[in-house]
């Protein structure tokens, strides 16, 4: 398979670990491995004697029990785990599709979920989010229309990667109706499962043949642990994924099973720390984005810690974007790294330093 290259991921290379100020990441606020261990007594001395063998290829059996208990119809066997989202998306990629075949996608999206389909040698339409006066919208009439004989994937993400936007109950409900409709298997990015305040249920929970993706990496803030997986009710085609894993990672390392274990056990008390620190956020967010409306359009998010605002003036974003972090060591991710035709840029809201990170953007506005 030759796979064009991912430009977020070029992107982050080059900057993340260097740019001193990064306001554009798509993950909250991590901690210690000390600080997780905390969460339950004892837990740092068994953490210290675990074994470092091998584990079960679907994952930790106690994980997988305290994964299914975050949905309503889901069993154990029902949860298939991988390192992090990017294998899982891989490999139910190359089981769901063939050379020929269609898919439907959200749009924009995280890029491997699009650029592995057409790797395989199929088709790709776009289901696009909206700009509105108020912010990311989506047309509802417009997916059934791109449905066509050969499509064999509906891919979604909501809360969605860039934008923020927030597929509401209702629409989920008529989504997994459509899908049902015309047999199609529904990849269901949920990596900010546990930030909206009126959350819809994982699409797992509705659709029989649903694939709801989620990550320690996103909501929780434990990008580090690299556990991620797939929840279905379909447990047949979870079968195939994992005879597709033995070629690739095989099974995840112990020590961060064991972490996420604590993680998903104190999964309320992770998610409302971090839900915590976008609300504040979000307050200096409106204040800044009232005070230089005539620079940007301001696209709120409806939930999760991103959005995807958009640069008035003429100046274009990747410019605007490598001038901030040489002069000010803030670093925005431009719209084009997302395929994202116009001035768009992610920002992130899921970090402490947020208004810090702001306050020098700020400044560097004051120049131009």
């Amino acid at each position: 398979m030759k796979i064009n290259d991912f430009k977020l991921e070029i992107f982050f290379g080059k900057h993340e670990f260097t740019a001193p100020n990064l306001l554009c990441c798509s993950d909250c606020e991590s901690m210690s491995i000390e600080e997780l261990l905390s969460f339950e007594a004892g837990a740092k001395e068994q953490f210290l004697n675990n074994w470092l063998g091998y584990s079960e290829a679907p994952g930790d059996p106690q994980l997988l029990v305290e994964i299914s208990k975050t949905y309503k119809n889901i069993e154990e066997r029902g949860v298939l785990e991988f390192a992090g989202a990017q294998e899982a998306i891989f490999i139910f990629m190359n089981i769901a599709l063939e050379k020929g075949d269609h898919m439907v996608t959200m749009f924009p999206a995280y890029q491997s979920t699009y650029e592995i389909c057409r790797a395989i040698g199929c088709e790709v339409s776009n289901w696009d989010l909206i700009q509105s006066d108020d912010g990311w919208t989506i047309d509802m009439d417009q997916l059934e229309k791109l449905i066509k004989p050969n499509t064999k994937v509906l891919a979604l993400c909501s809360p969605n990667n860039p934008t923020g936007f927030c597929l509401s109950k209702e629409q989920n409900n008529a989504i997994s109706n459509l899908a049902r409709k015309h047999g199609l298997l529904v990849f269901s990015d949920e990596v900010y499962r546990g930030l909206a305040e009126d959350e819809p249920d994982s699409f797992a929970d509705l659709y029989e043949n649903a694939f709801s993706l989620n990550v320690f990496s996103k909501a929780y803030g434990l990008a580090g642990l690299r556990i991620g997986w797939l929840a279905s009710q379909n447990k047949a085609f979870l079968e195939k994924m994992l005879g597709y894993k033995y070629y690739t990672s095989i099974c995840s390392a112990i020590p961060s099973q064991k972490l996420a274990l604590i993680a998903v056990k104190h999964r309320e008390k992770l998610l409302a720390r971090n839900r915590s620190i976008i609300n504040e956020n979000l307050l200096y967010s409106d204040k800044f984005f009232q005070k230089h409306q005539s620079f940007f359009q301001y696209n709120r998010p409806m939930a999760g810690p991103i959005a995807f605002h958009k640069l008035k003036t003429d100046e274009p974003i990747a410019n605007f974007c490598d001038d901030l972090v040489n002069k000010k060591g803030v670093l925005l991710a431009p719209g084009p790294l997302f395929d994202k035709e116009g001035n768009y840029f992610r920002m992130g809201y899921g970090r402490k330093n947020y208004k810090e990170c702001l306050d020098l953007l700020d400044e560097y506005l004051s120049l131009k």
